[in-house]
């Protein structure tokens, strides 16, 4: 969980001790979430309120012109280097810092117009120079922009008249919106059964790769850079995508009032402080102390508005009891731990439908509302922690900014009071309860050297977490037959099937392997077989997700006895005669797989040899790094050698050697043994992730990129 800093976890729990005995055993029994926000609310002093606004002074959300100029001298540093890329970043920062219509702001656009001309991104160089003049760019310096202005109308019409004669040459294709969509096809039916609760079936049969479910997130916040990499001006993920919609972008616009937001453009800036960023906007600084989930609970509540939260409590208080009343599928659907994790509580009379159609919700509020909280299985004192939390933010809130709450309806609408501050926490502290299960990862692959090599590196990086309506239906299995992958910066100039035409992030669900009709879709929560055995596994969902895996692979290890599966087996090589090692009776000990050889290996002398290899295969890649391919190549064949002793072909430390000597070699332009050194990853990689996994997929590509890039 993205919980709240330590120094702030370390000033709640001192209180929770100081509560005393009684009055912790009389929180620990308070189940309704109404209460529980009461009672952390009754608890804050203004001496917590001082020390979160202490503590997040770290945080700097104001716009600085000290600041400002800073990071346009930086930029101008840059720029004299030739880096132009970093050059835009710092220009950007600059943006952020400089105060509106100030000489600063124009100069730091005008600027920035100039890295991103050397760049190529000649629109992007025109909006900024728009931009530089509407803050007032001084009259002085004016024909340095109008010359650029010229030069980058001139490189687009090149443009434009290159594109046309090319498409010339091309069929033309039909042209096929992206909507965004948050409704179930067809092909896909929602169910409920007391042992699961809500799950996805399919209808008809599904061949790997089909998209099943488009879900669009209700909501998201981006996950800023760790105080380190503040510290060291290293640019994070907040520098360099949409707050809103996660575009990538190096001309992003900033909030007009502080130093920390800033948007691919005016559309989403525009929609983030409808939906939500008016309110959080003052308290910038306390919500990037307090973590993520806090801040995606609170931007929840905010989005849905007063409206859908009083008609969401309602219908749920309702549902509640009238299911108290009859006893239907209220306690039957509590008995389901595999699926309270992800799953919804039942707002509707789901045990009086065949198909439990009227218990999906689609986008509506409701939707996310009636997910489950898990009230009681999270330990009192963490129940404590997150009360107080959003308790004290409320009041922080409360103090430094409108004591409104916006319906949402259209921009401008009408604009409601308060009715009860208690509500807008209390609701907030619920989805910071719903989160520690429903929270979903927003992922993308980011290329880790230059472009300009034949193969690529590359690394999965974290972006934002989000709450998604589907996605949060789907059970988990640690072998699933469907992944995931998303798509940032949804075009608002292209409306959805359901009327929406706001930016966002969206995501696919698609089958990883053949489906046949009426059989659940699954979805992977974080522990995957491939990655950790059973009995990790197990332990990670029931602390995380409060159940036990029953999957079928969980089913096969645990009755096999080994706690893995016959692919996870160990991929040492016996020195000796070659063949497989496996552990001992003694667990220090590595024995080979044939009876009659005797070779032993402890695990210590295993693990120093494998040390020794990672700290070659570490110091090539910093050669390569520093285009020092030929003294890369001979330390990688030298940690190949060693390696072929003691590992197996499939051993993953293999596949990473052979991934680095194909790159290796592409940088020195002899494809043919780079394309063999990465076909000989491809076996490790399989076995260590399976036929149907994303990691597969990554490497095949990169054969792709070899061939694609190589001579022909």
């Amino acid at each position: 969980m993205d919980l709240p800093c330590p120094e702030w976890m370390k000033h709640v729990e001192e209180k929770w001790t100081r509560l005393g005995s009684a009055k912790r055993e009389s929180f620990s029994l308070l189940a309704d979430i109404d209460e529980i926000y009461r009672y952390g609310q009754s608890q804050v002093k203004q001496d917590d309120v001082e020390v979160l606004l202490r503590i997040s002074e770290r945080y700097d959300g104001n716009k600085c012109a000290e600041s400002a100029t800073r990071c346009r001298e930086q930029g101008n540093r840059s720029f004299k280097l030739k880096d132009y890329k970093s050059a835009a970043l710092y220009y950007s920062k600059g943006v952020s810092y400089a105060g509106n219509k100030t000489e600063q702001l124009s100069l730091c656009y005008a600027n920035r117009s100039a890295a991103l001309f050397h760049l190529g991104l000649y629109k992007e160089c025109l909006e900024d120079i728009q931009r530089a003049l509407d803050e007032g760019y001084p009259s002085r310096l004016q024909c340095k922009l109008t010359n650029r202005h010229t030069q980058c109308v001139n490189k687009l019409q090149k443009h434009e008249l290159c594109n046309a004669s090319s498409l010339k040459q091309h069929t033309p294709q039909t042209d096929e919106k992206k909507n965004s969509i948050t409704e179930l096809s067809a092909a896909v039916s929602v169910h409920f059964t007391p042992e699961k609760g809500r799950h996805l079936l399919v209808a008809e049969n599904k061949s790997a790769g089909e998209v099943v479910v488009e879900d669009e997130a209700f909501s998201l916040v981006l996950i800023p850079s760790d105080e380190q990499h503040m510290k060291a001006h290293v640019f994070g993920t907040q520098h360099i995508h949409c707050h809103h919609c996660l575009l990538q972008t190096l001309s992003p616009v900033p909030c007009q009032d502080c130093s920390y937001a800033c948007y691919c453009g005016p559309t989403c800036r525009r929609e983030a402080w409808r939906q939500y960023h008016r309110w959080e906007c003052p308290s910038g600084s306390q919500l990037l102390t307090l973590g993520v989930l806090a801040h995606l609970a609170l931007r929840v509540a905010l989005k849905a508005g007063l409206k859908e939260v009083q008609r969401a409590r309602e219908s749920h208080n309702n549902s509640e009891a009238s299911n108290s009343e009859s006893g239907s599928c209220g306690e039957s659907y509590l008995g389901s731990l595999s699926e309270q994790s992800k799953g919804v509580s039942p707002v509707s009379r789901c045990s009086e439908c065949s198909e439990h159609s009227s218990c999906y919700h689609g986008r509506l509020y409701l939707g996310i509302y009636s997910l489950l909280p898990h009230v009681l299985q999270h330990p009192p004192s963490l129940r404590f922690l997150l009360a107080l939390t959003m308790a004290t933010l409320c009041q922080s809130m409360k103090d430094v900014g409108p004591e409104t709450w916006s319906c949402n309806e259209q921009e401008g609408g009408n604009r409601h009071e308060w009715p009860d501050q208690s509500m807008l926490g209390a609701v907030a502290l619920r989805h910071m309860m719903q989160l520690r299960c429903n929270a979903q990862a927003v992922t993308a692959i980011r290329d880790k050297e230059d472009s300009s090599l034949a193969v690529q590196s590359s690394r999965e990086v974290r972006l934002a977490t989000a709450l998604f309506p589907i996605l949060s239906l789907l059970n988990h299995s640690c072998c699933p037959n469907t992944s995931i992958s998303f798509h940032l910066g949804l075009s608002s100039a292209e409306p959805s099937s359901l009327g929406s035409s706001t930016p966002g992030v969206a995501v696919s669900i698609r089958t990883c392997r053949d489906v046949e009709a009426g059989q659940e879709l699954l979805h992977c929560y974080g522990p995957h077989y491939s990655r950790m055995d059973v009995r990790k596994r197990q332990h990670l969902l029931l602390e995380q997700y409060f159940f036990q895996c029953h999957c079928d692979t969980c089913a096969l290890e645990l009755a096999d006895g080994t706690g893995t599966l016959p692919s996870a087996f160990s991929k040492l090589r016996c020195e000796s005669c070659g063949s497989s090692l496996q552990m001992g009776t003694d667990t220090d000990v590595h024995v080979c797989s044939q009876s009659s050889c005797p070779r032993r290996t402890t695990n210590t002398e295993m693990q120093r040899k494998l040390q020794a290899l990672r700290q070659l295969l570490d110091q090539a890649l910093e050669l390569m790094e520093k285009q020092r391919a030929d003294g890369a190549l001979q330390m990688l064949q030298e940690a190949t050698s060693h390696a072929d002793h003691f590992l197996m072909k499939t051993h993953p430390l293999q596949g990473e050697l052979a991934d680095a000597t194909a790159r290796a070699y592409a940088s020195s332009g002899d494809w043919r043994q780079a394309a063999w050194h990465l076909k000989r990853s491809l076996a490790a990689v399989r076995s260590q992730y399976g036929e149907d996994s994303l990691e597969l997929g990554r490497q095949l590509f990169k054969l792709t990129q070899l061939h694609f890039n190589g001579p022909r």
